[in-house]
């Protein structure tokens, strides 16, 4: 019975498949399988003109209906974020219930997370901490570098020195990252990420007392567990405001890591704050000069320092990349396409409202005719202009604007 409450979803399935766990259901799922009424599935499936089965149209309701429920409206949210990602790197890492293991799909899905975050998250920055043998270790610090962090997670893949081994110790992983979170400045939101894929977390001392630390410092901790629930995981995120959520398959997965690409709403203890910027042009000279990054490459034994780079309005120190934080003066750098990319989570595009008597109209913005009676529409609630499915994603998830309001 206690077995029973510890597995998750999948691994339930399984057991019960091969007849090691009781096929009762609880009364809360709605009484037993065939008491419940039949789903008619195979009326979503549509078949296309050369005969084969299309099942895009119902992953597309599907991904509408999740954006329809997730949006959360007008909300106060962090424009900078400084984020550590926690990755278990335990033995359970080795499991293959994820295809081949739970750490290479780990590793898969975090790097189209770090892609997503600084596509949505331009002027934040991130780190990665692994944690095994009961230790924990920082892969790579806070920074506004998504190659790097690819990079450094390719080198996790392929590395003989990093392989799942020993136990996670999920304390001393989060006390080294509030340990620079914890000097960032008050504007800015603090979180922690934690992919566990073990049930056991091998801790020095008490960890409810590391859990409270990190409450006073308003470091947000959220959890996706590959495997069950487990209560100290669950006591940290309802603690310091986080989420805890367990994946059901790989696809689940990176769905749920998609969500923490979108900056949560902010906490009342936030400052409203001026933050001073500095906007610097590319510049190349004629000759190569070292930049305040250290990055270099090797040619023909040789060191060669890059000829183009980033000036610093402040001090004039060259920096590589952008955005960064000048490591001579201390000032914040961007470029103004990063900053207007921060914009669009304080003033979130409208949930368009569907619309059936749509035939013979044009879509709004690709002037597609809607032809077909079944067909939905898609209705922008402040100057009715009507989209069809392929154009409303765009504008919720790349444009973040109507153009009928725009005109």
């Amino acid at each position: 019975f206690f077995f029973f409450f510890l597995m998750s979803a999948k691994q339930k399935a399984a057991a019960v498949g091969r007849g090691f766990v009781d096929v009762d259901t609880d009364a809360e799922e709605g009484g037993h399988a065939w008491e419940q009424g039949v789903e008619a599935t195979w009326e979503d499936i549509r078949e296309t003109a050369d005969g084969t089965l299309n099942l895009e149209e119902i992953l597309q309701q599907r991904r509408k209906r999740r954006r329809n429920v997730d949006q959360e409206g007008k909300v106060r949210r962090g424009m900078v974020r400084y984020t550590y990602v926690i990755l278990d790197m335990s033995k359970n890492m080795s499991d293959p219930d994820l295809k081949p293991t739970r750490l290479d799909c780990a590793l898969t899905q975090l790097e189209h997370f770090i892609s997503e975050y600084f596509d949505q998250n331009p002027i934040s920055h991130m780190g990665i901490i692994l944690t095994r043998n009961r230790r924990s270790e920082k892969l790579t610090e806070l920074s506004g570098n998504a190659p790097r962090h690819k990079s450094a997670l390719n080198d996790v893949r392929i590395s003989d020195s990093y392989f799942p081994s020993g136990e996670p110790s999920l304390q001393n992983a989060l006390e080294l990252a509030q340990k620079s979170l914890r000097h960032m400045p008050n504007h800015a939101t603090r979180e922690v990420l934690v992919v566990m894929g073990s049930l056991t977390t091998c801790d020095p001392h008490n960890i409810f007392d590391t859990i409270e630390a990190l409450r006073r410092d308003n470091v947000r901790v959220s959890v996706i567990g590959l495997a069950a629930e487990v209560k100290v995981f669950k006591t940290v995120c309802e603690t310091t405001r986080g989420t805890y959520d367990v994946i059901i398959d790989a696809q689940h997965f990176g769905e749920l890591l998609l969500r923490y690409a979108v900056p949560p709403p902010s906490q009342l203890q936030l400052e409203n704050a001026l933050i001073r910027m500095g906007f610097p042009l590319l510049v190349t000279d004629a000759q190569p000069s070292p930049c305040v990054c250290g990055h270099s490459r090797v040619l023909h034994d040789s060191v060669v320092f890059p000829t183009s780079g980033y000036f610093c309005p402040q001090c004039k120190s060259k920096h590589c990349e952008l955005p960064t934080e000048c490591k001579t003066c201390g000032l914040l750098l961007v470029s103004s396409p990063h900053l207007a990319r921060s914009f669009h989570h304080l003033f979130p595009l409208d949930v368009f409202k569907e619309r059936k008597d749509v035939q013979g109209a044009l879509c709004r913005a690709c002037d597609a005719p809607f032809v077909d009676l079944e067909t939905t529409g898609y209705a922008c609630p402040k100057c009715d202009s009507v989209f069809c499915y392929d154009c409303d994603i765009f504008l919720h998830e790349v444009i973040f604007c109507c153009p009928g309001c725009a005109l």
